[in-house]
């Protein structure tokens, strides 16, 4: 008789955020399905293109990287949301009831959801991200191969081996950049009873109105503005400067980018927010 399998809370509760969420790999997959038929649309001047194409021409990159644009934008938009109604949801349907009633500490649910936009959701991203622009050169390719062109010229125009390195490392950077973002969300999940939204917004934008009425400055809004916005140029621009895209394998400075201040602080930060939402989960009860 084999042995009893181990129970694992972690991993459960991770796929119960799955099984309720199913926006975090729908959102993304819909994005990239839209990508992907746009292009399809766009190869009946694939041949022509191909053909004229110039070395200094990047026309023909344009919807890979379109395509990877709009579904990380489409899972940075999901992961806003699934926080803000992580914790706010299970008080409203009153299921936060039936989820303490289970051996699973508000400690291990806490860190599920926050693992899913700090490791799900890139995860989905990249699995959406190299499947579409995988089948794009593959019909791509086809396509020349048909109208008698050498897809060599195709394959030296567009060079996916820089963007699929790229990726990964700077959908993991963008993640633990956010991670202060997503914690603060998550703790006001759980501590709003509607309106999560406002209540996220409010107190930040406060602050800056005041430093702007008070101090004729605006080092709050700035501060706002590049904590949410920022990880894509630390991620995908040479030494975080978010002035020169990263253009050769060279430019890829992990040692720079994971010694940086910002990322340590934001991950300090988050950790203390974290801390809060798990004290605060045992206190809340439904709405």
């Amino acid at each position: 008789m084999s042995a009893e399998r181990k129970v694992r809370p972690f991993y459960w509760s991770v796929r119960r955020e799955l099984w309720e969420h199913s926006a975090i790999y729908l959102a993304p997959a819909a994005a990239g399905a839209v990508g992907l038929l746009g292009f399809l649309v766009s190869t009946l001047w694939l041949a022509r293109s191909v053909a004229g194409a110039v070395p200094k021409n990047d026309s023909l990159m344009m919807p890979y990287v379109f395509t990877a644009f709009a579904v990380m934008m489409i899972g940075f938009l999901v992961s806003i949301f699934y926080c803000l109604s992580a914790l706010n949801g299970e008080r409203r349907d009153r299921s936060i009831q039936f989820w303490k009633s289970l051996p699973v500490s508000d400690l291990t649910t806490v860190l599920a959801k926050m693992a899913v936009p700090l490791v799900v959701l890139p995860a989905v991203l990249l699995a959406v991200i190299l499947g579409a622009q995988f089948v794009m050169l593959v019909f791509s390719t086809i396509v020349v191969l048909l109208n008698g062109i050498d897809p060599g010229r195709l394959w030296t125009r567009v060079d996916l081996r820089l963007m699929w390195t790229v990726l990964p490392y700077g959908l993991v950077v963008n993640a633990l950049w956010l991670a202060p973002v997503y914690a603060w969300l998550l703790l006001i999940s759980g501590w709003a009873k509607r309106m999560t939204f406002l209540w996220a917004l409010g107190p930040p934008l406060a602050l800056a109105l005041f430093e702007r009425l008070a101090f004729n400055s605006t080092h709050v809004i700035r501060f706002v503005v590049e904590r949410l916005l920022g990880g894509f140029g630390e991620a995908f621009s040479v030494r975080g400067e978010g002035k020169t895209e990263i253009e050769s394998f060279s430019d890829i400075d992990p040692i720079h980018t994971f010694s940086s201040p910002h990322i340590w602080g934001g991950l300090a930060v988050a950790g203390l927010l974290l801390a809060a939402v798990v004290r605060l989960r045992r206190s809340r009860d439904p709405i």
